[in-house]
């Protein structure tokens, strides 16, 4: 298991929790692999406006956004949008 606190965005909790049941089931499996490995589950990086270069990994034709903040000890799910 991490030793990383997952943190997050109460955005991402609100779009989640709208969609269909089995899309939110994998979801949240998905953002529990997350914290446990977050290194593996990256499929991707792409930057963000503050430049800080994003994790993305893709479930159920959404992307999953996350910031592996070494300093802190965090793992910060900052969006989710759907994938290309």
């Amino acid at each position: 298991m991490s030793d990383y606190r997952l943190l997050v965005d109460w955005e991402v909790i609100e779009k989640v929790n709208e969609l269909p049941i089995g899309t939110r089931r994998a979801l949240r499996r998905a953002i529990a692999q997350i914290a446990a490995s977050p290194d593996r589950m990256s499929d991707y990086r792409e930057p963000n406006p503050r430049q800080i270069d994003l994790d993305v990994h893709v479930c159920k034709n959404f992307a999953l956004k996350y910031w592996i903040d070494f300093a802190d000890r965090h793992i910060k799910i900052l969006e989710i949008e759907p994938a290309d």
